[in-house]
């Protein structure tokens, strides 16, 4: 059949029905024509047969092919493809604070693990820099608290204890619960304020959490402490 029969009988079947005043319901079964509301049905009908469903013909129709065919242009891949590509839930200003947070804590980190590297080298007073730029411009993050370990470690060898231990108090507190910083406090308020039963009670949540802080060789090799603060945790542990 060619293509202008094929779009005469599509016509006809639909012309017949607008063109009855009261179609008779036993042989008009399509729910889209009932006879009592018969505005709503010659609306339904004034658009083009293009924008209509598919279900509306049966598949032994002679144009349920071409009307597939037709309405399935009404939405082309392409443009559907092209939609969902341009489509981007993050906005330009959320990328750029992501992009710039990322680059803070790479650069903190960086700071941190070059002050852990002096630490571990013995250069105390060049690791305290690096901790100090660490606490003091990425304070908004939570891992500056370790930084302020090292500097409080740092503090400690290069004279300056009593800062030293109002860096260690303060950081048990928003580090409650890190040995390292328990133990340190310890040493430090056993020898340096004389007070016993305080260095008692860090040390033992220090040794609860990690019992390895009772071995000084641990602190040393594996902690990387200042001399002066493990000569501090030899008299708490000897009680001298």
């Amino acid at each position: 059949m060619r293509a202008g029969e094929a779009m005469g009988a599509c016509k006809a079947p639909f012309s017949h029905l607008l063109s009855s005043p009261n179609p008779n319901t036993k042989t008009v079964k399509t729910p889209f024509l009932n006879p009592e509301t018969t505005s709503r049905r010659l609306l339904l009908f004034s658009f083009p047969l293009s924008t209509l469903p598919t279900l509306i013909l049966p598949s032994s129709s002679p144009c349920s092919s071409s009307y597939a065919l037709g309405s399935s242009k009404l939405v082309q891949p392409s443009f559907m493809g092209a939609l969902a590509a341009s489509f981007d839930p993050v906005s330009q200003a959320e990328r750029d604070a992501s992009t710039l947070i990322t680059r803070r804590v790479s650069e903190a980190v960086e700071l941190l693990e070059r002050g852990k590297e002096l630490q571990a080298q013995g250069d105390f007073p060049k690791a305290l820099q690096f901790f100090t730029l660490v606490v003091e411009n990425y304070k908004d993050f939570a891992f500056s608290d370790y930084a302020r370990v090292g500097r409080a470690l740092a503090l400690y060898e290069v004279g300056d204890r009593e800062e030293a231990i109002a860096e260690m108090e303060d950081v048990s507190i928003s580090l409650k619960g890190y040995p390292e910083i328990h133990a340190a406090l310890a040493a430090a308020l056993y020898v340096d304020k004389h007070a016993p039963l305080l260095a008692e009670n860090q040390f033992a949540i220090a040794t609860l959490l990690d019992p390895h802080f009772t071995d000084l060789s641990y602190v040393i090799e594996t902690k990387h402490w200042p001399p002066s603060l493990v000569s501090s945790l030899r008299h708490f542990i000897t009680l001298s």
